[in-house]
This record gives C-alpha cells, structure tokens and sequence, in this order.
C-alpha cells in the first residue's frame, strides 16, 4: 500500500467523524502527491493538486522541505503545472513562513536570473522567520558585491515586512457569546481529557465547551456576518488555571480569522473577555495569535452611604450590572480611542487602554507575537550588517525607573537578564523587558503543539543561550494506551532531536522516565537569578522565577533563548508566630490564601508575583508553595532563602542531576553536566559572599503586603470547590477555604489522592508513617475509600525503598505500578484499597485516569475545576477538594473528613513538613525525612 492510499483510507475514516482530510506534515507522502500532480491523466490529480496547495503544512516539516523544491522547480522552469504558475508559486512559498522555504527563496535570490532573483527578493522582504544559517547567507552575498541582498538588508533594516503590512481596523464590531458564568478555566476551552488531539487542530477543536455551543456561536456568525465573536466569562475570570495555547487555538478556530488560506486550520486573532479580564497567563497565549482580551467591568460592587461595599448573607459584595453582554449583543471596540462602545458608538462601556498598548497593537497587526520577536532581530541584524543604526519602527520598550527607589526580587533578575535596555537604567514594575531565558520544560500533552510551533517558526535546534532544557511524560504516564504510544515516542525524538533532555529515551536505552516535569525543572534550576519558562500553568520554581506559559512561548524560548514582558508588580508574604505542631505546611498555604483575602478583600495576588520570604525551608518543602501560587492567580513566585538553605538545596539539585545522568539521560551537547557546574559556581558564590541569595532591596515597593498569621492556623485547612453556592461565580474557584471542623466530620469522602507536583518525598513518608501509627493503634487499616498514591518522581521511590518506607505502602496496597507491564486502559473504577500508581500526574492532570462521576475526592493536587478530577454524574455534582497529605491519607481511611481530635491522633508523632518564619540564621527543626 501506497502512503497516497493509506492517505485515502485516513481521508474515510475522517468522513464518519465529520472531519476533513488531516493536514499533510510527511515528505514522502508529499512526494507522491506530487506525482500524482505530475500525471496529468492520474484520476487523483485534481485531489492531490488541492492537497498540495491548501492541506500541506508549512515550516520545517519533511512536507514542506519536498513542497518548496518543487515550487522551486515550476519557478525556474523546469517543471510546467498548469494550475500553479511562477507567480502563484512565489505566493505558496510566501505563505512557508521559514525554512526550506527560505532557502528555496535565498537560492533564487540569489541566483543568476536577474527577473526571477528580484521577484524571490520581494517575497524574502516579507519574512521574519530568518536563523543564523539564513543570514549568514545574506551577509556572504552582501560582503561579495551582491545588489539583492544589499536591498535585502535595506528593506530589513526598515523593518518592511512590518511597516508594509495593513493596519489594524479602527472599529471591530463584536457580537457577545457569554461561555459560562463565573471564572472560565482553560478546561472548558481545551479540556485535558482531549489532551491527546491537540496537535489535531480540526478534531481537538470539537471538544471546546459542547457541540450545542458551538452551533450557537455559528449561528451568532451566520446572523453577524459583519462581527467577530467575543466569548465571555460571566461575573469571572477568563481562562484561569493554565495558559493552555490549545484554548486560545479553539476560541480561534470558532471565532477568529483564517491566518492564510493555504494553511489548514491555523486561525488568529480571537476576542476573548471578562468580567474580571483575563487570568495573565492566558492572556499571553491570546497575545501569540494577535488577539484581544477585554477587561469588561460590566459588574462592580454595590456600595453602600458609608463608601463600603453592600455584602449578602454569606458575606460577599453584592453585584450590580453596569451594562449588559448577554449572548448576542452587538458592541463596539474603537481601537483609536481604545473603548468599548455600544453598537451604535454612543454609550462608553469600558476603557479598554490595558487592551490596545503599543505593543499588543503591533501583535494584532502582525499576526502574533512571533512575528515581532523574529521581525526586531532581523531588523537589528540587518542595521548592523549594513553599519546604520536601524529607525525606530516598533514601539520602544516602556522603561519605567523610580530614582533612589530599591528593587523587589523580581525586578532584580529582570534587570539581571535584560536584553537591549538601555544601559544603566534600573528597571522597576511595569518595564517592558526582553529578557535571556536559562531553563525551559516542555510537557507531553503540550509537547505535540511545541513541537508544531517550533516547525512553524522554522527553528530546528535549541537556542546556545538556554542553560538547561527538559521535554516530561509525567501528563500521559498513567496509562500506555493507544493514543500515549502513537503521541509520546514521536514527540521524544523530535525533541531530543532539537537539544532537550527527554524524559523518555528516543533510543531506548535508558528506563523510561514519567517525573513530574516541575520537579524535574525545580532540578535543574540551579540558579536563584534564573528565569525559568515551562508550559504548564504550575511552572513556579522555588529558585529563581518561573513563568508558565503557552506551547507557542515555549517554543520561542527553545529557539530564541528569550522572552518578552512586563516586570509584574510584586506582593510580599511574610509570617509570624509559630506553627503548631500538628499541623502541616500545606495549612500554611491555604491560610495564606485564606487571610490575604481577609486582610485586602480583593485578591491583591492576582497578575503579580507573590514575593515570598519563606528562607528555611529547603527547595522541594517551599515548592508547595510556589506550586499553589498558581491557583492564587498570581503571575509567578520567588523564594527569599537564607544562604545556608539555599546551598543545601542546591547541592540536592546537583545530585539529582547527577543521578540523571547516571541513569544515561544526558543529552550529547553536555548540558547535565554543565548544569551541575553552573551550580558549584553559584555555591561557591554564595559562600564566599560573592553574590549571596537572592534578597529584595530594603527600599523596595510592593503592590501589597501580607502578613500570615501561623498563630491563627489551628486546624487542617481544605480548599473547597462549593458546587452548590447560590452565586455561581464563586464555585470552583480557589478563594474558599475552610477548616476541618466546618465539615463537622459527616463529610462523604468517595476517593482520596495524595499526588500531583504539590508533594514530596516528605509526603509520601507521611502517607506510610501514618499506615503504621493506625496499625500499632488498630492492629490493621482499612479503607473506607479508595486511596491512589503517586510519587512525583522515581527518585523518591528508590529513596523510599531503601529508606524501609516502600514496604509499608506495598503491604497494602491492592495495586502497584508495572513498568514492564503498564496499564493500557485508564481505571473506570475503584475499589476501597491502596493503589500504588506511577510516578506522574495521574488524576491531577485528568486526561487519563479520573474518579467515578459524581465523586466527592479530597486529594493533595491543585486543581478543583469542574470535570478535571472528577466530572458530575446525573444525580449529583463531582467534588474535588483539596488538603494535605495526612487529611487525605486519614479520610480514604474513615470515608469521611475527620474530627480534628480524629486528625490529631492520627499524626501525633509524625514528621510534618514543618516551617517557621525565617530568623537570621536557619533553624534546627526542619524535617528530617527529605
């Protein structure tokens, strides 16, 4: 069989599930689609003419390497296709963005044929996506004499290929389609369980929100042809949780514009919005494809006589509606004036500045971000090339410094890293800053679209400046199905490929490794002044600052070694008083989110960085908190660690890098072992008083501040989704945090989780400390519900097992995890036994393994989003909420929350991750079991 029949047979299968032929990425299936082109008298031509034109995927794919020295060929004449004339061919290969497509354009602009080397030169001036082997070329030709590619690097270095291109419209009409009521998480845009389709644009676009949504947003279009869609969070927040590129792709697909008509379904430009805007995160990944987030403020407080806000019964600020967006409301966005107007333009609604700044309008106007990013270093390499200084085409980079002003954390590693600001300027919050980017993690359920947009934007190796990256399969570790088999090994390769360090062996050589990738990344961190990008909402490290982002930045980052943007405002936590000693750190997280919104009544964490002054506690303890700073809705975190604190946690870095490499995972370009320099350098640093651990200046200026009150902490603390409030805008969010007691120990519990990136081996001690406390005190432990246990890495396993603590949890479990015999179906159902699953996200990421529907479970995760861990059934909503290890560990073991006094016994005399605010030199009573 053909790889064209095999393509036919694919086209069938397709057909029944109302999907049209899957865009063609295979060289070899291009080449025979060409063929059947060449044939005039094949009965495929005509198909296969359509295929090549419109289906065939554009950048470094082996499709497009074959596509362009064919429209290479029907421009120099030596292959004559009717239907594709010279001119036309110029225009395909406009629309390659980079590559081989390049180097077709480079060799016949370069070429002897002066009409044909003029012609490719006026295509080559609309191109950003240029690497070093591009320009180098360029250069060569131009040091030879060369007049084209003098007039290349003149148009570049007036940035043509920006300046040339149309303005964006002064008015976009929009019609409102309002998702949901309440924060919007990237799960209803791109849910995790389709994690699997992503890289299939048409077929994961299916699953965004329901089919009966999607019918009512082509009917809005049909009756609007004039407007563009905006999709709404009601009373909420959009697009919270996660950067999820593969939401903003869905919203574009359904309600944005076609990014060129020979490149099947890649669409830009979607108009999303909120009542409370969109989360930060999300909000860039709308900025990769030039689209528009809306801060609608269309309801405020109720404000009473006394100038405070009217609260309800259950103490929340009453709302009142400013104006309305029902589904189906025609509005207004004047991009000249930068509001948002009625349809008619008479009523101001909304001041939408924060929306259309210089820099987002110049993202709208290309296209994306991606376009910006490649277009100004194209444009400084050509002004350089030529020894001009190169005019001031893009908007210049706000620089905002407050003399005689000290810096936060933050502020200091952006000035630490920045690239092309002025020199000597110190740049506070709000500055707009490019800066080097030294470690960035990929995940696997990400991974696929990473890789598309690192062939889309014609990279094929990782940028020098990277000191260290990572490509995980900790999001589809818990069952090798079909889908895991045909996805995981392909992506490895192409990443290996490209520089990374994968967690599984392309080759096979070494065990395959399903670590949780912020582990892992929390590793390989070696650095405090690092900048860390990784794509998943919870890459918050406890060295240096970690932003989670979208696949489309990751991507840029593995290729440029950069990214751009504003240094966010910063929040500083700090804590007194001193924690109880049955309590566990994980408390102290909850109660921070807890007595923030006490003290601020607002969520003063949102957008910024939560500067958290935690110093004793070691790099794995403090990363629960980073890890839960996502559900805060803060931008990122830094750690404030004592000296001492840091070294050991560097030093644990160092060998678990060590063991990676042990292992065979190092990468052929050395990059483990320049790691562990990397970190020898910083302690030695560190110790000689060189350059001490990161510190914010005594004089710096914060957004806010909160003070945790470790006093006040008295009892577990859940974080509870509250399916049933009356006021839908307050379920699922991560704002309502109760105390045990609330629960008054009648609580149903159906399963309990202890997993995710929120623990370590300190946890997973606890779950077997606490299997024999109930055994000495019982005799036996029984399970009322089932417990699932995941360790977020193998490491923690190995230590366990030597440690004696494996063998407790393997006397009861009723399961453990097989690596030479992994499970190949997700588990559908539960019996009330241990279950010993592999390390990764299992239920946390819920695309694979989930709870029964309708199931209340009490896990250790982060999530509580509806449908994540748990989906409703008919009868009744699914719960997840969310505690420490031994509240988990001790209600699967009950079948209900606990009795404070139930819950103190359980733990007396167990090792809790204990913390106490940071005192001049690091304390003696850190836990012992790390």
């Amino acid at each position: 069989m053909t790889f064209y029949t095999e393509y036919l047979t694919e086209i069938e299968t397709r057909k029944e599930q109302g999907l049209n032929p899957k865009p063609i990425d295979d060289g070899a299936l291009t080449e025979e689609v060409i063929g059947h082109i060449k044939d005039t008298n094949s009965p495929h031509r005509d198909d296969c003419l359509n295929f090549f034109i419109y289906n065939t995927l554009p950048g470094t794919t082996s499709a497009a390497g074959v596509k362009a020295r064919f429209l290479k060929q029907i421009v120099l004449g030596e292959v004559v296709v009717d239907e594709i004339t010279p001119a036309f061919a110029f225009e395909l290969l406009g629309h390659m963005k980079g590559g081989p497509s390049v180097e077709v354009l480079l060799d016949l602009a370069l070429g002897t044929d002066e009409d044909i080397a003029k012609d490719a030169a006026d295509v080559l001036k609309t191109q950003v996506f240029l690497y070093e082997a591009d320009t180098d070329r360029i250069k060569d030709a131009y040091e030879a004499g060369n007049a084209i590619a003098a007039d290349l690097l003149q148009s570049y270095a007036n940035a043509e290929f920006f300046t040339k291109l149309p303005d964006i419209d002064e008015e976009i009409k929009v019609v409102t389609y309002i998702a949901a009521e309440g924060d919007i998480s990237t799960d209803l845009l791109s849910p995790g369980n389709q994690a699997h389709s992503r890289a299939d644009r048409e077929l994961h676009g299916k699953c965004m929100m329901s089919e009966e949504a999607q019918k009512e947003i082509e009917a809005l279009k049909l009756k609007h042809p004039g407007a563009r869609v905006m999709l709404i969070a009601e009373k909420g927040t959009m697009g919270v949780g996660s950067s999820r590129m593969s939401g903003v792709n869905n919203v574009a697909l359904w309600t944005g514009k076609k990014a060129s008509p020979y490149v099947p379904f890649i669409n830009i430009a979607p108009v999303v919005a909120g009542t409370n805007g969109i989360s930060p995160i999300f909000l860039t990944t709308v900025g990769v494809t030039g689209g528009i987030g809306v801060d609608l403020k269309n309801w405020v407080k109720k404000m009473g006589d006394d100038g405070k806000p009217i609260l309800n019964n259950d103490g929340n600020p009453v709302l009142e509606q400013r104006y309305s967006v029902e589904t189906g409301t025609v509005l207004t966005i004047n991009t000249k004036s930068k509001k948002l107007y009625s349809a008619d333009g008479k009523d101001e609604l909304v001041d939408m500045a924060g929306s259309f700044t210089p820099q987002k309008m110049e993202f709208m106007k290309a296209g994306g971000s991606y376009a910006i990013v490649f277009g100004m270093k194209l444009q400084t390499f050509a002004a350089e090339t030529l020894g001009i200084e190169a005019p001031a085409v893009f908007a210049p980079s706000k620089e905002i410094s407050h003399e005689g002003q000290g810096m936060t954390a933050v502020e200091k590693i952006f000035n630490a890293n920045s690239v092309g600001a002025t020199p000597g300027t110190v740049l506070h919050a709000g500055s707009d800053v490019r800066v080097r980017v030294n470690i960035v993690g990929s995940q696997d359920t990400t991974g696929p679209m990473t890789a598309q947009e690192l062939e889309a934007m014609a990279a094929t190796v990782l940028s020098p400046s990277v000191d260290g990256a990572y490509q995980s399969g900790c999001h589809t570790a818990s069952v090798w199905d079909a889908k895991a088999r045909a996805n995981t090994p392909k992506l490895m390769a192409f990443m290996n490929k490209f520089g990374l360090v994968t967690g599984r062996d392309p080759k096979g050589a070494y065990h395959a490794m399903t670590d949780v990738i912020h582990k892992v990344l929390n590793d390989i961190t070696v650095d405090d002044w690092a900048i860390i990008i990784g794509g998943d909402s919870h890459t918050r490290m406890s060295k240096g600052v970690a932003f989670g982002a979208d696949s489309g930045t990751v991507a840029l980052a593995l290729a440029t070694g950069e990214a751009s943007m504003p240094i966010p405002e910063s929040v500083k936590v700090t804590f007194k008083g001193k924690m109880a000693d049955h309590m566990d750190f994980r408390d102290v997280v909850h109660a921070t989110q807890a007595q923030m919104l006490a003290q601020h009544g607002d969520n003063v964490f949102q957008g910024r960085i939560i500067e958290v002054h935690i110093g004793t506690l070691l790099a794995d303890q403090a990363f629960t908190f980073t890890d839960w700073t996502a559900e805060m809705k803060a931008k990122a975190s830094i750690c404030i660690s004592n000296d001492e604190t840091l070294i050991e946690s560097l030093n644990i870095a160092k060998s678990r890098i060590q063991i990676m490499i042990d292992k065979g995972m190092e990468h052929e370009n050395g990059m483990l072992a320049k790691l562990i320099d990397i970190a020898e350098r910083r302690i030695a640093d560190i110790k000689s008083g060189k350059k001490p651990a990161l510190t914010p200046d005594d004089n710096a200026k914060y957004a806010a501040e909160v003070v945790v009150d470790l006093d006040q902490i008295i009892e577990p603390m859940i974080a509870d989704p509250d399916v049933n409030n009356v006021d839908v805008s307050k379920r699922y969010t991560h704002d309502t945090i109760r105390p045990i007691s609330y629960y008054q120990a009648e609580k149903k519990v159906d399963l309990g989780f202890v997993g995710s990136c929120m623990v370590h081996k300190g946890d997973i001690k606890i779950v077997a400390q606490m299997l024999r406390n109930l055994e000495a005190q019982y005799g036996e432990v029984t399970f009322k519900a089932p417990l699932v246990v995941a360790a977020p890495t193998y490491n923690i396993i190995d230590e366990l097992k030597e440690e004696g603590d494996w063998a407790i949890l393997q006397k009861y479990c009723g399961f453990e995890f097989d690596d030479a015999a992994p499970k190949v179906q997700a588990r559908t159902e539960y019996e009330n036994i241990l279950y010993l699953e592999r390390p990764g996200c299992n239920l946390c990421m819920g695309n694979q393994e989930k709870a029964a529907k309708g199931d209340t479970v009490l896990a250790t995760s982060t999530r509580l989003f509806q449908g994540r861990v748990v989906a409703d059934s008919n009868t009744k909503k699914g719960e997840s909420l969310l505690g420490s290890t031994p509240v988990v560990v001790l209600s699967a073991i009950l079948g209900r929350t606990p009795t404070l006094e139930e819950y103190k016994v359980a733990v007396d005399g167990i090792n809790l991750t204990k913390f106490a605010p940071p005192l001049t030199k690091p304390l003696d009573s850190l836990s012992v079991h790390f």
